[in-house]
């Protein structure tokens, strides 16, 4: 679905700076944010990483979850 947005000239400026460095579209900038905001705000998320406010995944720490190949690539599969 297309849309129009009107935002801040110096946020747009920020997410189109962000997806050149990230090497991506400031499309998938967008639906990235919209999807994790809406995903906290129902509770949604995944158990075992989180995403910070840079953009990446971050392996939640809660001392019962060993780090292991295997599950990093499953990590990677969800996002």
């Amino acid at each position: 679905m297309k849309t129009t947005l009107e935002l801040p000239d110096d946020l747009f400026a920020q997410a189109k700076a962000a997806a050149v460095k990230r090497n991506t579209t400031f499309r998938a900038i967008v639906e990235h944010a919209l999807r994790r905001e809406v995903g906290q705000a129902e509770g949604g998320g995944s158990p075992y990483f989180q995403v910070g406010r840079d953009g990446i995944p971050r392996i939640r720490h809660t001392g019962k979850v060993r780090v292991t190949s295997t599950l990093v690539r499953e990590l990677l599969e969800e996002e």
